[in-house]
């Protein structure tokens, strides 16, 4: 379920009405900007961090305009604000577990904004370690179906020491472990193959199935609310959800 709910996901982000484009930049922007500042500079060859979102930007069709001016903001000097990373673990609404990552200069104010969200919603806050078991950390690359074949994915992905390949109509799932990401993903990019997507990402071990259309709605509708916050970088979960539903 996961790579189908990622397929809906990227075809939503690519799909996106202006105004909310507008806000997907935006964000990216942002997370532009303090992966410059804080992961090493503006070089992605040396940022390994810059590089990942980077990879974020293209996912998204960003103008590279945007990004020279976010990679500038983030590497113009000043004191500026101090950032640090975080992981929240969540229980949403009918057990579904969140991870959610951030990136925030106000640990205290991001805090309180994501309690809000998750009090109108039903969920809470969970004890260190009840959500981050339920999920293993994997590189995943998506390749679109009129991008490569199958055997030639097969090829690449078994030199670089990829871990899966698996294939369904919208295209191809490659799975690494996170050490091999950035070398499978480069093997890709060699061969002239361009993802549609590659992230090192939280992904499910069980899926959790949802009773009905409503609750399908409470949990879709809390993983939005938690997107837009500026502070959020990626929202994970376990739900089973509809492919069209982009979350």
């Amino acid at each position: 379920m996961a790579g189908h709910s990622k397929w809906a996901k990227l075809k939503h982000f690519k799909g996106a009405i202006d105004a909310k484009r507008a806000r997907i930049f935006a964000k990216l922007s942002r997370e532009v900007a303090i992966a410059a500042k804080i992961g090493g500079g503006g070089d992605p060859d040396l940022n390994p961090r810059l590089r990942m979102v980077l990879l974020k930007c293209r996912s998204a069709n960003m103008p590279s305009d945007n990004i020279e001016r976010a990679i500038l903001k983030g590497t113009g000097g000043g004191e500026g604000a101090a950032f640090e990373d975080l992981t929240y673990e969540v229980f949403g609404p009918h057990g579904v577990a969140l991870l959610i990552e951030l990136s925030t200069d106000n640990r205290n104010r991001t805090a309180a904004a994501i309690r809000s969200l998750l009090t109108k919603a039903g969920g809470s806050m969970a004890t260190a370690g009840a959500v981050t078991r339920l999920f293993h950390r994997k590189g995943q690359i998506f390749v679109a179906r009129d991008a490569a074949t199958e055997d030639q994915l097969m090829e690449l992905a078994a030199e670089a020491g990829a871990e899966d390949l698996r294939a369904d109509p919208e295209g191809f799932e490659i799975l690494t472990e996170p050490a091999r990401f950035e070398a499978v993903h480069r093997q890709l990019e060699a061969a002239g193959i361009h993802p549609a997507d590659a992230s090192v990402t939280y992904l499910p071990h069980h899926t959790v199935p949802l009773p009905g259309p409503g609750a399908v709605q409470a949990v879709t509708q809390l993983v939005e609310a938690l997107e837009d916050h500026d502070d959020v970088k990626e929202v994970h979960h376990n739900a089973e959800l509809p492919a069209d539903t982009g979350a």
